[in-house]
């Protein structure tokens, strides 16, 4: 564990995992209403495991540091009214430092779950040096659908969730085509988590490959794909301003 201070002066512990080799990037983990459990470290290990570093900030410490519940209705309640005490913004204030403790290590991803994937969402637009955000099972995102995304956003939804509706996933997808939103078939709310009676082995697990995948993209970078006929077509734009100004773009040459 370490210590961080958000730029109100607030100061917050973090679980960091390191990777065994030299980073390359890091990702931010924002927990669930349950707190700073052991699921959320292990989680943060996996990342770790895949290259990266991983930081998951203890968000409640503001209100109740050191805060792990367990995953039944007691400790969804109390975590519940601990998240509202807290707010967004003094969240996102955290989710800043956090972000800003790790970006040495390359460029960082954001990944929430349940309250952590309704504030990665968020993060997006508001938290600075981010280069792409993953959110699961964020049961306030999908009303959060006016502002397009400033950052690459993947978002992952149990179908059997009874606080998201299939509809309501329908609808946020029209209304936000710029997100890459799936949803899994008999999954319900924590359908990640292997320690809760709602895990979907099968929905985790290409969940956790589209993550990685969206990570490898936006934090690593993949090397350019060489289009058929992307030479050609470039010399023929280039070719066609030499020759006239404006004209329509007829696409590349065919075969």
């Amino acid at each position: 564990m370490i210590e961080l201070t958000a730029s109100d002066g607030a100061s917050f512990s973090a679980y960091r995992a390191e990777p065994t080799e030299v980073p390359k990037g890091a990702v931010v983990v924002l927990q669930d209403v349950f707190g700073l459990t052991p699921e959320i470290r292990k989680a943060a290990d996996a990342f770790a495991a895949a290259g990266y570093v991983a930081i998951a900030p203890s968000l409640f410490d503001r209100v109740k540091p050191g805060v792990s519940l367990g995953h039944d209705e007691g400790g969804k309640a109390e975590g519940a009214a601990i998240s509202a005490q807290i707010g967004k913004e003094q969240a996102i204030s955290d989710i800043q430092a956090t972000v800003d403790a790790v970006k040495d290590a390359g460029k960082v991803a954001v990944v929430g779950y349940c309250w952590g994937g309704d504030l990665a969402y968020a993060a997006a637009n508001k938290v600075n040096g981010i280069a792409c955000v993953i959110g699961y099972d964020g049961s306030a995102t999908v009303a959060d659908y006016r502002e397009k995304r400033k950052v690459p956003t993947l978002l992952h939804f149990g179908e059997c969730d009874p606080e998201l509706p299939l509809e309501a996933i329908a609808q946020f997808r029209a209304w936000r085509p710029d997100v890459s939103a799936f949803t899994y078939p008999e999954a319900a709310q924590g359908f990640s988590c292997d320690e809760r009676g709602s895990f979907r082995e099968d929905a985790a697990e290409q969940a956790l490959e589209r993550t990685l995948f969206w990570i490898s993209q936006y934090v690593e970078g993949q090397k350019p794909i060489l289009l058929k006929n992307a030479g050609a077509y470039a010399q023929a734009k280039t070719e066609k301003k030499k020759k006239k100004k404006g004209g329509d773009d007829l696409g590349p040459p065919m075969d």
